[in-house]
């Protein structure tokens, strides 16, 4: 089994986990697909420590396939599907760092300007925009901190990204500009009102224009304030914890504001469309081949291990000896999903519904159990 200590470091934008219970049910088992035995018994050794239910889409340009382990809640025994509607979570960030690389390839972005330069006056207080790049904001080596906390929220309860913002720059910095990499949401949501003040449209606007539509993807959409449903057929999403071979589960798919998240984590997809969007951004679909190695110029996570963050995107060692790029997500919304893809056009993309990051196995060990499927 693969292992990687920078598992924990990459955890979206969830808080803790809730303690409240409503229902007491045991896992349904999943018989193990005969032909994905290994990638079933990984999803299933995974499900155990996860949500309810747990699934994996993954294949090639020829064919896909989807495993499931679990349930998809606690009223409903049936299999997660590649089909089901969650909330991305930190996936948002690659929708996010393409829209601001496709700036760049336009010569409406410099990756190495400070912030300053597009949105003067924003980045304060605690923290200098002038010394603070793009690039920096995009690889998480900006030192801002990773939440935004006492943000005044509208009379609506919906937030505006730009009290979110100024209500960080109060925060303590993780690091220097240009320190260690330490994952930060408020970046995040800095390059959202980036692509705003730059593209004059907003952010889920920008994101549905320039990347939803074009590759046709109708089961991915970025929440107007105030909307939490999400589409049919969707997954619910539960938070909670387990006492031995039983879980206890809140839902919580409707319970939090998503504007509070915006563009570092309120992106609603399936894991369909999720392996349509990555494969496309690594096929040039989406950037140019200049941008596309900007946005795969990693950082190390630390120095021991040789996965790294680049622009919005992350890299995997995959166990049969390739590289493998994509994110993860996390949300208080209760669902936890992952996607990577490698150059040759394999993907693998996984999701359970509960904000829960098991480490042994990882979302990680999944996708690679299913991306070297007939590896050597």
């Amino acid at each position: 089994m693969m292992r990687n200590k920078t598992q924990r470091w990459f955890a979206g934008v969830a808080g803790g986990t809730a303690l409240a219970v409503t229902a007491l049910v045991a896992p349904a088992q999943a018989a193990p697909a005969q032909e994905h035995a290994d990638t079933q018994a990984m999803l299933d050794r995974y499900q155990r420590q996860a949500g309810p239910g747990a699934a994996v889409h993954a294949g090639d340009g020829a064919e896909a396939w989807t495993l499931s382990s679990g349930s998809r809640g606690v009223n409903d025994n049936g299999p997660l599907t590649a089909s089901d509607h969650f909330r991305a979570a930190s996936q948002t960030k690659t929708f996010t760092a393409t829209v601001v690389l496709q700036l760049f390839d336009e010569g409406l972005v410099d990756l190495d300007a400070p912030v300053e330069r597009y949105l003067p006056g924003v980045v304060t207080g605690n923290y200098d925009g002038t010394v603070i790049t793009v690039r920096q904001l995009l690889n998480h080596t900006a030192g801002l901190s990773r939440d935004t906390n006492g943000a005044a929220a509208n009379p609506d309860g919906t937030y505006e990204l730009a009290e979110l913002v100024r209500a960080a720059m109060d925060e303590t910095p993780q690091s220097a500009p240009g320190g260690p990499t330490k994952y930060s949401n408020v970046g995040y949501l800095v390059l959202g009102m980036l692509i705003e003040k730059v593209t004059g449209q907003y952010v889920g606007d920008a994101i549905t224009q320039r990347i939803i539509e074009p590759l046709g993807l109708s089961e991915t959409s970025f929440p107007a304030p105030g909307e939490r449903a999400l589409a049919d057929p969707y997954l619910p999403g539960y938070q909670g914890l387990r006492i031995g071979g039983f879980y206890f589960w809140i839902e919580a798919t409707t319970m939090i504001e998503l504007s509070l998240y915006s563009s570092a984590g309120a992106m609603e997809s399936t894991l369909e469309d999720l392996a349509r969007f990555y494969r496309a951004l690594l096929d040039g679909e989406l950037l140019s081949q200049d941008a596309l190695a900007e946005m795969r110029t990693t950082v190390p996570f630390s120095p021991e291990y040789p996965d790294g963050y680049g622009l919005g995107i992350r890299s995997l060692h995959l166990s049969c000896g390739v590289v493998a790029w994509g994110h993860d997500g996390m949300s208080l919304t209760g669902h936890a999903s992952l996607t990577m893809v490698t150059d040759d056009g394999r993907f693998a993309s996984v999701v359970t519904n509960a904000n829960i990051s098991p480490q042994d196995p990882a979302a990680l060990d999944v996708a690679n159990a299913a991306l070297c499927e007939g590896q050597s």
